[in-house]
Formats: structure tokens, sequence, C-alpha cells
């Protein structure tokens, strides 16, 4: 009966069901034939409880036992309700993760990873424009084959993410031959590892996991994920109760042949928008476009109302989609669209992801509300639409912090103030360390790089504020007024006005 509804709505509406559980045999007649298909001794092997037995027997990875481990530990027995919160959000998705992970034959500890690096928030946003349920950068996205255009970012879409973060993992792994090591190498980067362990090896220290010198946030970051692991094999022992959540797909893909809109469809399912938004957080506008191969997922138990519900709409007439693409033409305002559109400038901003302060130059796409008119389907061509954008008020930088690096110097060779640094990253005092990442929002023409000449000296290896002086003709104190430095203490590369 569900693969006949599923043809006839198909075959009326254009929105197909993809998936074996969604269009073909029952759950119970896949297990009956997987159960036939295993040999005798693997079928006798009793099946999972729920997910969390699943992840518990295929743990794979070396226990790391350190200090941060206990400490990490400590840290989350003390608040379990955030635990278990997580774990509640990581319901829907750790199905999906979990089968992808052991169809690879890797270790079921990377399924508890996102807990480290997003709280299994997939719509989480880093300082450093991370983005997703694995929390990929912009550039690592694109390398594996992650889409970041105007219609969606697939760092935050729950399948390809974990493909490619999956991807990833097995690459590094093949690379360093441990999984710790890998790990680090997923938060601070491969080159960063590679760095450190020849600097290790140069010295005739250890180059494992637990001897390389790493910034605090990366030695921490193991640590994180072996404690989350111990809590998932003993989650009595540290006060805390794991979410049921059975060993079953949450979710099934839904493909269509048109538009429909995000509303729409999670009316349709009859969902709350932001749940159907945490399973479908990939899509930047509020339409899903057909022809530029989206998938959507629902829930396995939304799917049979959703089908219901699809087929009376389209006996009614009404349009799946209320969108349309409008290509700003030169000497046109968003003024000029919102007007003709009937929307605000405020709607088209927010709808249309235009940051504050910018203007929207000629040639860019904009989506409109086709105002209860039928929308024409938006074509696969349009994948490349997008907006053009006038130069922004401010730009951000992510910075690494390198040995003799300050707050002040920092600020002076970016022209900002050192409280704009500590306000951006949540500073609690001056001290940086090695390798941190330093987000900086440079308001425009500020002058990043003052050169160095008569006038400003750049302080080398050796130097004191006395031999600077001496060097110049001038005193101690004259210095210090200039540079408004309250100590005599200096910085390699701190750059100091001369007069």
């Amino acid at each position: 009966m569900v693969s006949l509804r599923n043809f006839l709505i198909c075959f009326v509406t254009g929105i197909c069901f993809a998936g074996s559980v969604a269009c073909a045999e029952t759950p119970a007649a896949t297990e009956a034939r997987q159960a036939d298909d295993l040999p005798a001794t693997e079928a006798e092997v009793s099946p999972p409880v729920d997910i969390w037995d699943r992840i518990r027997r295929g743990y794979a990875m070396p226990e790391l036992k350190n200090s941060r481990v206990k400490t990490s530990l400590r840290s989350y027995s003390r608040n379990p309700r955030h635990i278990e919160r997580v774990f509640e959000r990581a319901g829907k998705y750790l199905y999906h993760i979990v089968d992808e992970i052991e169809q690879r034959g890797l270790p079921t500890e990377l399924a508890l990873l996102p807990f480290v690096e997003s709280a299994f928030q997939p719509e989480a946003l880093s300082h450093a424009k991370a983005s997703g349920l694995w929390q990929f950068m912009p550039q690592t996205g694109n390398i594996y084959s992650l889409q970041q255009n105007f219609w969606k970012d697939e760092r935050r879409d729950v399948l390809q993410s974990t493909r490619a973060a999956l991807d990833y993992l097995e690459k590094l792994y093949q690379q360093f031959g441990d999984w710790h090591l890998a790990l680090a190498a997923y938060n601070w980067g491969e080159g960063s590892v590679s760095r450190a362990i020849r600097r290790a090896k140069a010295r005739g220290r250890k180059a494992d996991y637990a001897h390389l010198r790493m910034p605090r946030e990366t030695a921490y970051y193991v640590p994180r994920l072996e404690a989350i692991r111990q809590i998932v094999a003993d989650p009595e022992k540290y006060g805390i109760n794991l979410p049921e959540i059975e060993n079953a797909p949450y979710f099934v893909r839904v493909t269509k042949s048109r538009d429909i809109d995000m509303k729409t469809a999670a009316e349709l399912a009859e969902m709350d928008p932001n749940e159907f938004r945490m399973l479908n957080p990939g899509f930047n506008l509020p339409v899903i476009v057909a022809s530029h191969n989206s998938v959507m997922l629902l829930p396995m138990e939304n799917l049979e109302v959703f089908m219901d519900n699809l087929a009376s709409w389209v006996n009614t007439g009404k349009p799946l989609s209320s969108w349309v693409l409008y290509h700003l033409k030169e000497g046109e305002t968003l003024a000029d669209v919102a007007l003709k559109s009937g929307m605000t400038e405020e709607e088209l901003r927010r709808v249309n992801r235009i940051p504050k302060g910018r203007k929207v130059l000629a040639g860019s796409a904009l989506l409109v509300d086709a105002n209860g008119q039928l929308a024409p389907a938006i074509a696969q061509e349009e994948l490349n639409a997008g907006l053009k954008l006038s130069a922004p008020e401010v730009r951000r930088v992510v910075y690494r912090v390198r040995r003799g690096d300050s707050i002040y110097t920092i600020a002076k060779k970016y022209g900002i103030t050192q409280r704009s640094i500590r306000r951006t990253n949540n500073l609690r005092s001056s001290r940086l360390r090695i390798g941190q990442r330093l987000v900086l929002v440079i308001p425009p023409r500020a002058n990043t790089q003052p050169p160095p000449g008569k006038n400003v000296h750049v302080v080398r290896r050796g130097e004191t504020l006395f031999s600077i002086a001496k060097k110049y003709s001038t005193s101690v104190s004259k210095i210090r007024i200039i540079n408004n430095l309250r100590t005599t203490r200096i910085s390699i590369g701190q750059r100091l006005k001369i007069r």
C-alpha cells in the first residue's frame, strides 16, 4: 500500500520518496531477509538493544588515559542535564551516522565526535566560521565537495557533512596510522600535527598524541571524546541517564521534482518548523529547489501524514512554492524590489541573508515573494546565482597566535584595539597560547601593517628598550611615552614609534 501511494503521489505531484524503508519492503521483512543472509554464527548474535548498545559494541580506539580525561569527566559529570540534552538532540542523527561508520569499518566512537564539535547542533557556527554538526571550515568543506552557495551550505547538511567528515577522518587515519593523531589533525590541521611530530622527533622526544606539544584546545580535544566514550559505556557510573534511542532509522530521504517551500513542507508533515529545520539545516533560503538535486529529510513517523496531506494540498490547486527568483537590474535598489514584490527591505535582507550594512549590486539574484501567483520552477542553471555585495564595513580575520605574540602586538599589527580583541574572543586575561585562533574584527581603512622606517622600529631578538633608545639617540622614557608602554617589557616583532 505504501509503495502504491508513493507511486501515485510521484505521478500526480512530482514528489518521490527514496530509500528502501519508504519505498520497498517493511522493516520486519528487511530484518528477516538480513537474518537469512547472515552466516549461522553471526545470526545467533543478539541484535543491539538500542543505538547506545550498538555504539558500545563497535568501540575500537585505544583508551586514552591522562589527567585531561579525568578533568573532562569531572566537568561533564557536574552538569548531567546538559549531557542528556545534547544526546536527546543526537537521537535524530545517530542511527544514520553509526550506519555510515559501520559501512566503512571505522570505530563507532566517531559517532560521538559531534558532541565535542557542535553539541549535536547542526546549525552551530564558531567564531572561526566553522559550521555544522562536524564543524567544517569553508576551505576544508570545499576540498571535501560540500557545496556552499546562495541556495545551501552542505557543511550543515546532515547527510553530506557526515559523508565528508568520515572521508576526512579516513584520510587522516591513513596519513598518521593512529586515531588519536588523526583526531588531533581534524581539530588542529594535518600540517600542524605533522610539524609537531617532526619537531618532537628532532628533539628525541616521543611523537604520539600524549606527548606532542599542541594548543590547549587540541590537547583537550581527544580527552573530551574519550570522556564521552566512557560515559556512554557506563552512564550510571557518572550519574547520567542516556535518552532512549532505538536502533532504527529516525528519518527517511525524500526527493522531489517540484520546488517546495520549507514552511509548506513542515506544514504538510505536521511538524514544528524548528524541528523540520533541525533535519534540513543545509538550506539557506526558504525554498527547496528540485532541480538542484536536493534531498529533504522527514521523520519516519511523519511520512504517512505528509503523503496524505500532500495529496490533499495538490487537489486544492495551491502552489507548493511561493517564491520566485529576481535579478537586480542596473540602477535598482532593494527599496525598488521591495515595492514591486510587496515585501519590506528588512524582509528581503532576512530571506536572502544579506549582511547588515552591505549594499546589493546589479546582477544579484534575490528570492522574492510570488504574491500568491504560480511560481515557475527555478532552473538548474540558477545553482550559480548569488549576491553581489558592496565591500564590507568591517572584515573578519582568523589569526593563529605565534611565538612572541601578545594582544598588544596583534592589535598594533592590525590597527585595532586590544579591547576589541578581548571582547570579540571573550578573553578573560591577556594570556595567549601558541596556535590559539583569534577572530579579529578590522574596521575600514585600519592601519593593518605600519611600514618600518626611520620613524618605526621592529623589535628583534635580544633587544631592550635601552639598546633601542641608544641606537636612535633617544631615551627609554620618550619611547615609553610615545608608544603608551606601561612597562619596559617588549616582544619580538613589536613595532615602536621613534621620534
